[in-house]
């Protein structure tokens, strides 16, 4: 019986087929279990350890380069390309993408934060609260709407305000892979907001 994991892709666990649009494609054990494992967590990047672990587990001798040579086999006989569904993110893993490319929203990060402190500036002022505003100024294409970020920092905002001593308020920010982290600090009270890279 074939499970739908995407539009187009279906697996049957059974038969250990993929069925890629109406083709039906057969895999060894070892392909179908790297595939369904990744199918199983869309969108989440697994490492060459974890894949070893859950795959491959204690059964077999083996080092990293399987995983590879026996991806290259699902592509060859699915016909994907090396970034759809499966795409190899170099030195972190594989990820099973489910999901179109997230729209790109070109936000001057420096403008921004110094808008959305000037909308708060009578609320600031009026608890003796100074900001100060230090982001990463080379980090511009995120994935998340302008209005939605300004949301979010109004939210934080709103929570912290009512108990606020006076002091500073400052806005950071710093890169990890994949995320852009705005770290919002209010005399030493910090939320975090992972916004993600596009």
């Amino acid at each position: 019986m074939f499970v739908s994991i995407t539009d187009h892709i279906s697996l049957d666990r059974e038969r250990r087929i993929v069925r890629v649009g109406e083709r039906e494609v057969s895999l060894t054990g070892l392909e179908f279990g790297l595939l369904e494992y990744l199918a199983t967590h869309p969108n989440k990047i697994c490492s060459k350890e974890e894949l070893i672990d859950h795959v491959w587990g204690n059964r077999f001798q083996y080092d990293m380069g399987t995983i590879d040579v026996h991806l290259n086999a699902i592509r060859r006989k699915t016909g994907w390309s090396k970034n759809r569904p499966i795409e190899t993110l170099r030195s972190l893993g594989l990820v099973f993408r489910t999901e179109e490319k997230p729209v790109v929203y070109t936000i001057d990060l420096q403008s921004f934060a110094a808008q959305w402190v000037q909308r708060h500036a009578v609320e600031l002022a009026g608890k003796s609260i100074i900001p100060s505003v230090h982001l990463t100024p080379f980090v511009n294409d995120l994935s998340i709407a302008p209005e939605a970020l300004s949301g979010l920092l109004d939210a934080v905002l709103a929570a912290l305000l009512p108990n606020a001593q006076p002091g500073v308020l400052k806005l950071t920010s710093k890169l990890t892979i994949q995320h852009f982290v705005l770290s919002i600090d209010l005399n030493g009270t910090i939320n975090e907001l992972k916004i993600p890279i596009a």
